[in-house]
């Protein structure tokens, strides 16, 4: 009787894009910017604006490969379609490490700053309570989570401005008005190649789970616009955003090692600029900003592995079913909470390294599908679209490609055993490849229903 439930279309543009900025949540800036300023030398503005350029050309594919097929499994529909189910399998089962962990990471973040404050109250209590507020949040409408993702992101917004403007107050009160429109934080005498790749490997990972977005195409009015717009803009906004932030903060402070903990820069910064009030603040802003970063992360990975469970990739029992009335996957929530409480078990370098490897081996594959689906199987070679589907994915891959020279060895190693362990249940499923792996159906009814959404919300889109 089930069978026929699935995802129930809900979300608007504002919806789509409120929960990607909640994903990569934007205070994650703070969070770097110390250890991204050693590595760059006193440049990560200008290693911004380098990786907004590396990531834009991925999210151009990703923007063609949605309108193709707007469907919740993201990369790992994309790749099932475009060359073969087995392949797409092991690329949805390596986006796991991207989409398992992220909760973790978010749960591990708060688990540090709470530790920090509250050393006498047992570490494993700042990973349970997270998880189990994130958890909550997506059991309800999806619409409670956008809801709360609103809230904590308007949060994040309104603190980064202030402490822009407390940096900028700071500045003009010591009489380096002029330094405001220094060049020094995008270009100076030691600024070196090596400095730029080895920010632009850190500061990534700012922009890890714009691709998260795809996996609400399901939910989404009209997602053959309304994604690819949410998906172009976020990248967008994010990038100026970090740029601008940066960019203050390092002609304030253009030498973190003066700080005690340089990788802890931002919050040593606070107090200075705004005293102990602004400080705690700042901190509870940040505290919050995880969480809501979490529950977008949790929401993800729970559309994923519905995409899965309804191709009966894994069980579709579990997890391919949904609520009638809600429309929520609830058992995935319930799954991939229990698996985000083992960040007891991990520390958040071992956890970002895990995302890094699944979210670049999405990347580079969804790259791929644009060049093969687009120019070679439907030889779409106009000029136009011969840099739409040919050159931009070869530069996106090229841009990737820097990146996994400079990924941490532990990294690759542990994505290459978590790799391992899908061939392995792939060989079992497939029955050593004597069939392929089970494949979803896509239901070509959907350009209908899509038509049918729009004409009830064309008044409500939102253009960019």
């Amino acid at each position: 009787m089930n069978e026929k439930v699935g995802l129930k279309r809900r979300l608007k543009f504002i919806h789509v894009f409120v929960l990607g900025l909640a994903l990569l949540t934007p205070s994650t800036v703070f969070d770097t910017f110390g250890i991204a300023s050693l590595a760059t030398k006193g440049h990560v503005p200008l290693v911004y604006m380098f990786a907004m350029c590396a990531i834009i050309f991925t999210v151009l594919s990703y923007v063609q490969m949605v309108k193709a097929f707007p469907s919740a499994g993201s990369a790992y529909t994309y790749v099932q379609k475009t060359f073969h189910p087995n392949i797409g399998f092991l690329v949805g089962w390596s986006a796991l490490c991207d989409y398992l962990f992220l909760p973790m990471v978010y749960a591990l973040a708060i688990k540090i700053y709470m530790s920090a404050y509250f050393p006498s109250v047992p570490e494993w209590l700042w990973v349970a309570i997270p998880i189990l507020l994130i958890s909550v949040a997506n059991l309800f409408n999806i619409k409670v989570a956008v809801s709360f993702s609103t809230f904590f992101v308007l949060l994040q917004v309104l603190i980064s401005g202030i402490f822009v403007a407390l940096l900028i107050g700071g500045m003009m009160n010591r009489e380096e008005a002029g330094s405001l429109f220094s060049l020094e934080p995008l270009y100076s005498a030691n600024l070196t190649f090596s400095a730029v790749l080895a920010g632009v490997t850190i500061l990534a990972y700012s922009f890890v789970g714009f691709d998260a977005m795809s996996t609400l195409a399901e939910e989404t009015i009209n997602p053959t616009k309304t994604i690819p717009r949410a998906m172009i803009a976020l990248a967008l906004y994010t990038g100026i955003t970090y740029t601008v932030i940066t960019y203050f903060l390092q002609a304030s402070y253009p030498d973190v090692s003066i700080f005690h903990d340089p990788e802890a820069a931002a919050a040593e910064i606070a107090p200075q600029i705004g005293g102990m009030l602004f400080a705690s603040i700042f901190l509870g802003i940040i505290i919050v900003s995880n969480i809501s970063g979490g529950i977008a992360a949790q929401l993800s990975i729970s559309r994923l592995l519905y995409a899965m469970g309804r191709d009966n990739v894994l069980p579709r029992k579990i997890f391919g079913y949904v609520t009638p009335r809600s429309g929520i996957p609830i058992y995935n929530i319930i799954i991939s909470g229990g698996v985000a409480l083992t960040a007891v078990f991990f520390d958040l370098v071992t956890a970002a390294s895990l995302i890094s490897f699944g979210a670049f081996t999405a990347f580079t594959f969804v790259n791929l599908s644009v060049i093969v689906y687009y120019y070679v199987k439907n030889k779409r070679r106009s000029i136009k679209e011969t840099f739409l589907y040919l050159i931009f994915p070869l530069i996106g891959i090229g841009f990737l490609s820097i990146m996994w020279y400079s990924m941490d060895a532990q990294a690759l190693l542990l994505g290459l055993f978590w790799n391992t362990a899908g061939f392995i249940f792939l060989l079992c499923i497939t029955k050593m490849f004597k069939k392929s792996a089970p494949m979803f159906d896509f239901d070509e009814s959907e350009p209908a229903l899509i038509e049918e959404d729009k004409n009830h919300t064309a008044v409500n889109e939102v253009n960019i």
